[in-house]
């Protein structure tokens, strides 16, 4: 009986980790890891956007979010007013 308990929690505190790694990372969160790379680079200047992933772009593409659905770009610079 204690094998099969031990069975069952080990079984159980294995799917809760495979959860969270399929879990979608929001755009906001992963932003704000390629922003702090990008400054630490010392580009002062830059806007990031995150967009649909199907959506062309000439811009270049420097992550992905929300579950791989969105992509982010980069682009150097002033952003426009």
């Amino acid at each position: 009986m204690k094998t099969l308990i031990m069975t069952a929690a080990l079984a159980i505190s294995m799917c809760t980790v495979a959860g969270s790694a399929w879990a979608k990372t929001s755009c906001d969160d992963v932003k704000a890891q390629i922003e702090a790379k990008i400054q630490a680079k010392g580009v002062k200047e830059f806007t990031l956007t995150a967009v649909p992933k199907d959506e062309k772009t000439d811009l270049r593409v420097v992550g992905t979010c929300d579950g791989g659905t969105k992509k982010i770009t980069y682009k150097r610079g002033k952003a426009a007013s």
